[in-house]
């Protein structure tokens, strides 16, 4: 397990927070319009940041299942992507909501275990371990 935030560590959490922030405000806004393409072009590049620099980032040296899911992300978001230049506009929906949900907030919630990094900072601090 990592004992400190490592430059490459913040990179993928800032990345990460300001896409799950800024993701927030690209679903709650209206469609289609000039800024809902400046900012969903904004939040892919985030999203890439956040996936790619999981590579970087390794607590045994190698490899785990969570690197598989940054593979399975840039796919979604690829597709996605593809999907908006397409007029594909109902799959395209649906691809970025599943990216949003299992990429920022179910993988931002595993985090949060004690066992992680982030996690045991967080409840470190707060006391509780």
């Amino acid at each position: 397990m990592y004992h400190e935030f490592t430059p490459i560590i913040l990179v993928h959490l800032g990345a990460a927070l300001v896409a799950l922030a800024l993701g927030a405000v690209v679903f709650f806004g209206r469609k289609g319009t000039f800024g809902h393409r400046v900012l969903g072009r904004v939040w892919v590049l985030l999203m890439l940041v956040t996936a790619i620099s999981t590579f970087w980032i390794r607590s045994t040296g190698g490899f785990s299942w969570i690197h598989g899911l940054s593979v399975i992300t840039l796919l979604v978001l690829a597709r996605a992507v593809y999907l908006a230049m397409n007029g594909n506009v109902r799959r395209h929906q649906s691809a970025m909501k599943a990216l949003y949900f299992g990429a920022l907030i179910v993988a931002g919630a595993f985090t949060l275990l004690p066992q992680r990094l982030l996690g045991h900072a967080l409840w470190t601090s707060a006391g509780l371990i």
